[in-house]
Parts: C-alpha cells; structure tokens; sequence
C-alpha cells in the first residue's frame, strides 16, 4: 500500500523545538478518554484526572497509568500498590472539576457514589467501567512515575452512559 505525498511540506510549516511546554502544548491536542485514577493509604482516598492510560495485551490484561512524582497519588499508589482505573462518563463533569483543582482537594470524594473495591481503592458510580489493578511495575521516567497494573477486576458502574472524552480546541 502506497500512502497519498502530502500536499505539505516542512518548508512552509513553522516548527517548534521540542521543549517541554511545546510538547505539554502538543499532548493537549490530542483527543482521549478521561479517567480518574483513585486509591486509599489508611483508609484516606486520593485521586487525580487523568488522560495517560493505557491498555496493553489481553492476557494477562495490563492498564498503564504515568503519575508525576509530585502528585499525592504518586506515593499512595506506590506504597499501597493498588489502584482504580475509573472510565468517566459525561455526568462526572463535577467530578473533573473537583478532582482538577489542588483548591478543591477537600470536596473530592464527599460528592457523588463511591465504592471500595476488593483492593481498597474507590470506585465512582460516575465510570462506565472501573479497572481495578495491582502495581506490577513502576517504571522511574524523569518528572513521573509509570506503573504498569495488572488488571484484578473489571466492574461496569453505568455501561451504558456516554463516555466523557477530552476534544482538544484549536491552539
């Protein structure tokens, strides 16, 4: 299969190094499912939004989360070794929004449905399908940590409601 030469060419095309706020700049415009990513540490629950998940082959089924360092998360999952891949639908808009701003950190978790999965971490009656996962692996990558979960449950919380997707605008 021959594909189509672009009509384009990089001579007429401005570029951009590839800097890191150019690349952030770049990934922003790449459309994705959004997730919440939960786990608890003592009975405390944490959780973050999140559009960097990953599925990988189907046996054994493995989910890819990359969490920054920085990130509360990141030491909870870490230390507990277990967390939740929520697949949020269009009526979690509340929740993206709690969960989006370090501001709002004490209204997470006191709004909507939760669950505790077998594992310990929450689940939101808000996912369409909630993955819960047991840390295989944590890849060290610079500024994040990526944690490569195998996959221990598969629940469906509202299977048939519209999946909310990050649509990127015009830069």
């Amino acid at each position: 299969m021959t594909l189509p030469t672009p009509s384009c060419t990089a001579q007429n095309h401005d570029s951009t190094p590839a800097t890191a706020d150019a690349y952030r700049a770049g990934m922003r415009m790449l459309a994705a499912g959004v997730c919440l990513i939960t786990s608890s540490r003592n009975n405390e629950p944490g959780g973050m939004i999140a559009t960097a998940v990953t599925s990988g082959s189907s046996d054994p089924p493995p989910l890819l989360i990359c969490v920054n360092r920085n990130a509360s998360l990141f030491e909870m999952v870490r230390e507990t070794g277990a967390f939740c891949v929520n697949v949020l639908t269009t009526q979690a808009l509340p929740l993206v929004e709690q969960f989006s701003s370090t501001a709002r950190r004490g209204e997470r978790f006191q709004t909507g449905e939760w669950s505790t999965l077998p594992g310990g971490a929450p689940m939101s009656g808000h996912a369409m399908v909630a993955f819960e996962c047991r840390v295989a692996k944590i890849i060290d990558w610079h500024t994040h940590g990526i944690f490569l979960g195998e996959v221990t449950g598969v629940f469906h919380p509202q299977a048939e409601a519209t999946p909310l997707h990050h649509v990127p605008t015009q830069p």
